[in-house]
């Protein structure tokens, strides 16, 4: 377990990316999300790895991806944000009534993240959909209960994000995280 590593959850559309986004412009490393990348990938490619197409080809690559980033951060010093965690991929089958494939059980347990897990509540004042976001905020809402259910029952403690601007929503992290 790393108590460098810290996880930004919810649901899509709730301002992950965009903290995310404005705490490495603060000087923080930051991971970003593995299934948008993947979707931008697989489409340029003509893959099935999709959502859309085969949602366990999609979590499994969403897992080697995200497995290979938090090993990647290993040796990295401070404090390292990621935009999802490994967990977000046992979230997203749970979501879709798919089993959870046990080598993905072992991952999650195997890498651990800080025990604080920071989840974004559904934001309907600045979700969007775009070509990776296809999900609607009925979607998005179901997402971040799953999350939050996820992440709980795997021993994290949540702390919901409020709904202000990001700068506002940075220093709220930066400061439960004393740094």
């Amino acid at each position: 377990m790393s108590d460098r590593f810290i996880v930004i959850t919810g649901g899509p559309g709730s301002g992950k990316s965009t903290l995310i986004s404005e705490l490495a412009r603060a000087g923080f490393a930051a991971a970003p999300e593995s299934g948008r990348q993947i979707i931008k990938e697989q489409v340029a490619a003509g893959g099935s790895a999709l959502p859309w197409a085969d949602r366990s080809l999609f979590a499994d690559e969403m897992l080697a991806r995200d497995i290979e980033t938090y090993q990647s951060f290993e040796t990295a010093a401070g404090i390292v944000f990621f935009d999802r965690g490994i967990l977000d991929v046992l979230g997203y089958l749970t979501l879709c009534g798919l089993p959870v494939p046990p080598h993905m059980t072992v991952a999650a347990a195997r890498y651990r993240y800080h025990r604080r897990v920071f989840i974004a509540p559904p934001w309907p004042d600045i979700f969007t959909q775009d070509d990776e976001r296809k999900q609607t905020l009925d979607e998005a809402e179901r997402t971040y209960r799953v999350m939050a259910r996820t992440y709980s029952d795997a021993g994290y403690e949540l702390v919901e994000l409020p709904r202000v601007s990001v700068e506002e929503r940075a220093r709220f992290v930066r400061d439960r995280c004393a740094v």
